[in-house]
């Protein structure tokens, strides 16, 4: 493979992005079942808030598995491998009321976006690798527009 990076800087940048990976899937896990299992006065408005987020996060998955595939490196296959890798915590959700929900995964988002940060420098700086570096930023702006809206029902469930 001849792309302009050595494969030290791929196998690294390529590990970084399984663990970009791995916190995709543990959130869109999370999301998929808040859609499921909302329950409350609200519950066709977050059942369908719930499935727009968790359908950004099926492509956002795709788009990191397929960016890890085009460093050359594979993609980890089993949930023993998602789960070792990730930030985020696999956890119930306390009730399912869809307040405390939302504010479960707004920490989640907050937590990959805090994280997508620091990798958009790394891959960057230390890896030389831009075109990484940019996906990564994108894949920030979609976690802060998730946030956002998340945040936002917070604030309305409050008033």
């Amino acid at each position: 493979m001849n792309i302009g990076l050595p494969e030290i800087n791929r196998a690294t940048v390529a590990k970084e992005l399984i663990r970009i990976l791995a916190d995709e899937i543990v959130l869109y896990t999370k999301t998929r079942n808040a859609h499921w299992n909302v329950i409350g006065s609200d519950f066709i408005d977050k059942h369908h808030l719930f499935e727009t987020q968790y359908t950004q996060l099926d492509e956002i998955i795709d788009s990191v598995a397929e960016k890890i595939r085009t460093l050359g490196h594979f993609v980890p296959s089993t949930l023993g491998e998602t789960l070792a890798n990730t930030a985020l915590k696999d956890e119930k959700f306390d009730g399912f009321h869809s307040t405390s929900i939302i504010a479960s995964l707004l920490a989640d988002h907050e937590t990959i976006i805090r994280n997508l940060r620091i990798q958009i420098t790394f891959f960057a700086n230390e890896q030389e690798d831009l075109g990484t570096s940019d996906f990564v930023t994108g894949l920030m702006q979609d976690h802060e527009k998730a946030a956002w809206m998340l945040r936002a029902h917070l604030e309305k469930s409050s008033s």
